[in-house]
């Protein structure tokens, strides 16, 4: 599986994680909303959202005088495969050292 790494800068930051998982809980939110629950300015808030919509993984539309923001679950399934695939990758790759330093430290003299 092909790493997507505008997504994955987008969610290296807690903050936009952060805001990701409020998005969840709450169905939506706006700036000002996020603003509120974070110890994140308004305008600290909308740059987060400017990445997380240009990665995708939240989508704004006009409510009133501002955007309300939802997440995108399709996108933010495609995270979770990437996130699967890669952490099966290193598993396997942990798992080959392992039996590499155990064949080692079987040989003689090995102490």
């Amino acid at each position: 599986m092909i790493v997507d790494d505008d997504l994955w800068s987008a969610i290296g930051d807690p903050t936009r994680r952060r805001m990701l998982d409020l998005l969840l809980t709450d169905g939506g939110g706006t700036a000002t909303t996020l603003g509120h629950r974070l110890s994140v300015t308004r305008q600290g808030v909308a740059k987060h959202l400017v990445v997380l919509e240009r990665a995708g993984l939240v989508h704004g539309a006009p409510a009133g005088r501002e955007r309300r923001y939802r997440v995108d679950d399709a996108q933010l399934a495609r995270a979770v495969a990437q996130l699967s695939s890669v952490g099966a990758a290193w598993d396997a790759r942990l798992q080959r050292i392992k039996r590499i330093a155990e064949a080692i430290a079987r040989e003689p003299g090995a102490d």
